[in-house]
């Protein structure tokens, strides 16, 4: 559909709001140096600088909590709250308003206490997860469950408290309706799956098999990365134990993982996190550090890596562009067809157990799993020495296989070493809104797939572009969902793409 004109440009905007505007560039760029610092501690810093970085985090973390919640801060959103603002200027205050006021309920020493819980269970996860020892990591995991409750009761004490936790990644959208679409991918998803598993139909995924060695592999992940036309003078990609994209409109970095026996892992997982880049790297430069020039909360983000990897990174068209550079890194596989190489990427597995290497239908029924867990963690309903057998549980009730370590089960993800709980449904939802972007900017682009076989992503990331990147937080996500596709957000899109796709690739 078409969109709007222009933001406006501005207005006659009172002192207060100008004031108001100064203070917000402030802690947003001490939050944007903790960015920095956090990367750096997944990516760089020595083993052994936990201790000095968990303090340096936590000083930021107060500062910036300071910043926020201080009576200058307060007293400018008052005045603001009968003033003549332009649609911009009330976007940008109900968002520092919102922050402000969620933020001024939770004491600075508690926001420091977290940060450096955090920091320390971030160390203490990755060498659980090296060693496969839960037990290890199980004291830092209940520390965050605790300061995230006790967090979530001093922002609203008389509400569930996951439903709080859930509001900080995506507070534009309901934790019931939230709920919602993850049952209705649940039960729609899995009779696709059983019937896929009863297929007759085999996909060529031997052609893929075989030892592809990291360092090859690091150089088709730039090689991917060049291809869709990332922005290497604005970033840079590296390696980490769990692939994260951080960053802002003039400096974003990707890091990926590899797996010497899965290399379309790792061009997925770049891919992925490209998205991430790609919609950082769009938001508007004139509004950095202000609400305009912030991406619109992790639903709205997760659609634009999951679009990227799964609509553009495992369509026919892209591997029909991409197949010469994967075959010119790994000879064995000169043999290998652009039918080979769609059928392998969409292959729905029978037996994998990691979120992050998942295909695209049993991708969310690993994050029903986390969700369920970390829901029923932070409401007191599930004890923490539990986690690790109501988790394979959990995958042998829903995907029908059981881990057989931690390392491959509960200690795979580094989400709730962050004490980030409520963060797992905004993978989903974020699928569910990509791909309902992805048909919208299909309908208006004259032969998109076209366009992706021939190497020109320039139409596809315009129209992000115009309608997503460049609105930063303005739009609440139902709104900014509408304004681009002419439709309020749902599962309509995504199921229909299912539907569709999977019943060429299986014969359903």
């Amino acid at each position: 559909m078409a969109t709007e004109a222009a933001p406006d440009d501005g207005s006659d905007a009172p002192d207060a709001y100008d004031a108001l505007l100064e203070r917000a560039k402030r802690w947003n760029a001490v939050g944007s140096a903790a960015g920095v610092l956090g990367w750096d501690q997944q990516v760089m810093m020595p083993e052994g600088g936990t201790p000095a970085r968990s303090k340096q985090l936590s000083a930021l973390s107060s500062v910036r909590h300071d910043m926020l919640t201080d009576d200058e801060t307060a007293d400018l959103l008052a005045e603001l709250s009968d003033a003549d603002l332009t649609d911009e200027e009330s976007a940008v205050v109900r968002e520092i308003r919102r922050d402000h006021e969620r933020a001024d309920a939770v004491p600075g020493e508690l926001v420091e206490r977290i940060s450096e819980a955090s920091s320390e269970a971030l160390a203490a996860w990755e060498e659980a997860r090296a060693e496969d020892d839960f037990e290890a990591f199980a004291p830092h995991l209940e520390r965050q469950v605790e300061l995230k409750r006790e967090y979530a009761d001093h922002v609203a004490p008389d509400r569930d408290p996951y439903e709080v936790l859930f509001e900080e990644y995506e507070p534009c959208l309901s934790i019931e309706r939230a709920e919602e679409i993850l049952e209705e991918l649940r039960e729609t998803l899995v009779p696709v799956i059983d019937a896929i598993r009863e297929s007759d139909r085999d996909l060529a995924v031997d052609t893929f098999e075989g030892t592809f060695p990291t360092d090859d592999q690091e150089a088709l992940a730039r090689d991917a990365l060049e291809t869709v036309g990332y922005d290497f003078d604005r970033g840079r990609l590296d390696v980490s134990s769990h692939p994260f994209t951080s960053g802002n409109q003039f400096d974003c970095r990707v890091t990926t993982r590899f797996d010497e026996s899965d290399p379309l892992a790792a061009v997925g997982s770049t891919i992925h996190e490209f998205g991430h880049a790609q919609y950082n790297l769009g938001l508007p430069r004139e509004h950095w550090g202000t609400p305009l020039g912030e991406s619109r909360d992790l639903s709205v983000h997760e659609s634009q890596s999951r679009l990227w990897e799964n609509h553009v990174g495992r369509s026919r068209a892209f591997w029909e562009l991409f197949l010469p550079a994967f075959k010119e890194r790994f000879p064995d596989t000169a043999d290998a067809t652009v039918e080979d190489a769609y059928e392998a990427v969409n292959q729905v597995y029978e037996d994998n157990l990691v979120r992050v290497e998942a295909d695209e239908l049993t991708y969310h029924l690993h994050i029903v799993v986390r969700f369920e867990i970390e829901r029923d963690l932070v409401r007191g309903d599930l004890a923490i020495e539990d986690v690790p057998e109501v988790w394979n549980d959990k995958y042998e009730e829903y995907l029908g296989i059981r881990p057989e370590s931690d390392a491959e089960g509960c200690l795979q993800d580094i989400h709730w070493s962050h004490g980030n709980f409520g963060y797992f449904p905004t993978y989903s939802l974020g699928s569910v809104m990509a791909a309902q972007l992805y048909a919208a900017a299909e309908s208006e682009i004259d032969d998109l797939e076209g366009s992706i076989a021939d190497g020109d992503f320039d139409p596809l990331r315009e129209w992000l572009g115009e309608n997503v990147h460049r609105h930063g937080s303005r739009y609440e996500t139902n709104e900014l969902v509408r304004r681009a596709t002419g439709e309020d957000f749902s599962a309509d899109a995504f199921l229909a793409y299912v539907d569709e796709k999977y019943g060429e690739l299986y014969d359903l």
